[in-house]
Formats: structure tokens, C-alpha cells, sequence
């Protein structure tokens, strides 16, 4: 099979164009077959912020209101997917952004409220990656935004790290996946205030326990945890990193 590599990059790493065309120009070196999923929550915030919509996070999970699900379908649907589309296209990189209510890439249900009320976030049902393969195979570069839909017209909200898992996990049918977190930081950091104290190899058990002692907290919570099941379920290699290393491999390896 061929390869296939999946990047998932998010927070300020596509929200400042400094560090945007960085990354896009790491992204261009990675060679064979590329799928970019990318967030945008700093831009959602400020937006909705500007707009006198509230923000709530919960264990690094945005609650999506009425009126939030509106602002983050203009940011990361359009705003901030057309950026990358159109710094790809700078590139020689054929790209198209997508949700995942296109081609009906990815369906989803609304969250059951239990403990919390995340409102109208998405966990997802079925990863429908048909007509991807068929772009893949043509060379275009996917860019897929963190939106899904549940099949009767709602859009839904759904993180983005969950959604390169899926995305990975299914794909590892047909190609030799690699899917890598890119974020600020060069890895998984043992101590968040020493950017050297990277942690090389990270098992699911010393996850835990560095859950547990709150070494790794917030956001990178859902990320390790999308990032083990891709890898118990197919995807060859998971690689937390940064924009600079994406291309050279370095960063925490999920073993």
C-alpha cells in the first residue's frame, strides 16, 4: 500500500501566518500521499469573544451553544480551512477543504448529556472515506475542517484530534497511514516548563500515570487518547511534534 500521511495541526500553528507558512512549507518536504485536519479554537474564541458569545472548555473540550456552532462553522469552514487551502495552492499543492457533512465524509450523533451538556458536539458514528480515496489518488491534498453532521441537516462540532484519528484509522485500510499531532511544542513534555524535557517514546500506560500526576493535562489529554486508538487500530506511526519536525519525524512516538 502506499503511504499516506496525516497531519492534525491546530492552536496557533494555523492561526498566525508566521507560523502558518512554516508549517506549510515543512508540509510540502513530507513526501507521498498528505491529508491536513486542522482546528482553529483561538480564532473561534476571539470571534466569539468580539461577538459577546461566551466561551466554556471542559478537559480541553469547547461546550458549543446555538450560537457558537455558528461561529465555528464560519472559522473553521471557512476561515481558517481557506487559508491553508489557498497557502497549499501557493505551494504547487492541489488542495480542496471539506467538512466532514461533505461527501458525507463523517456522520455523527449530538453528545448525550450526562455528567456535562456540550451541546452541539458530535461523536462520530460512521467515517465514509470512498470519494477521499478517489482525491488522494489524484494527488489533491484533503483539508479537512472539525465539523461533522448527523444526516438530517444539523452540523456538529467535533475535535479535531478525534476527527485525524478517525480519519487515520479508517484510511489504514487502504494506505500505510502515519498520522502526526502537530502542535507548538517539539513533543509530549515530562516538565511543561522545560521545552528540552521531551519524552522521546510514550507508552499508554505511562500516560496514565502521567495523567494521573497531572504531567500531562488539558488538551493533550484527547489527543493521546485519539492517538493510542489509531495505533491499536492500524495507523503504522503516531508522532506528537511540531511544524519544524513534521518532515524530519522527531518528537514523542507513540509505542
Amino acid at each position: 500500500m502506499d503511504r499516506l500521511t496525516v497531519i492534525k495541526v491546530g492552536g496557533k500553528v494555523v492561526e498566525e501566518d508566521g507560523s502558518l507558512n512554516a508549517l506549510l512549507d515543512q508540509f510540502k518536504k513530507i513526501s507521498g500521499n498528505k491529508l491536513l485536519v486542522h482546528g482553529g479554537g483561538r480564532t473561534a474564541t476571539l470571534i466569539a469573544e468580539n461577538l459577546g458569545i461566551e466561551t466554556q472548555m471542559v478537559e480541553g473540550r469547547r461546550i458549543t451553544s446555538a450560537e457558537m456552532l455558528e461561529v465555528v462553522t464560519m472559522v473553521y469552514g471557512g476561515l481558517v480551512n481557506k487559508k491553508i487551502v489557498a497557502g497549499l495552492q501557493a505551494r504547487g499543492m492541489n488542495a480542496i477543504g471539506l467538512t466532514g457533512a461533505d461527501f458525507n465524509l463523517i456522520e455523527a450523533h449530538k453528545r448525550p448529556v450526562k455528567d456535562i451538556d456540550y451541546g452541539f458536539v458530535g461523536d462520530v458514528d460512521d467515517v465514509n472515506v470512498s470519494e477521499l480515496r478517489l482525491l488522494i489518488n489524484e494527488n489533491v491534498v484533503p483539508v479537512v475542517a472539525p465539523l461533522t453532521h448527523d444526516g438530517k441537516g444539523q452540523l456538529l462540532n467535533t475535535n479535531a484530534d478525534t476527527i485525524a484519528s478517525e480519519l487515520a484509522t479508517e484510511l489504514a485500510n487502504y494506505f500505510n497511514v502515519y498520522l502526526f499531532y502537530c502542535f507548538e511544542k517539539k513533543g509530549v513534555l515530562k516538565n511543561p516548563a522545560d521545552e528540552q524535557s521531551i519524552i522521546y517514546e510514550l507508552s499508554a500506560q505511562q500516560f496514565r500515570e502521567y495523567a494521573n500526576e497531572g504531567v500531562i493535562s488539558e488538551g493533550m489529554i484527547p489527543k493521546l487518547d485519539n492517538g493510542f486508538r489509531a495505533k491499536q487500530k492500524g495507523v503504522k506511526e503516531v508522532l506528537i511534534t511540531n511544524a519544524e519536525n513534521i518532515s524530519t519525524g522527531r518528537g514523542t512516538r507513540l509505542i
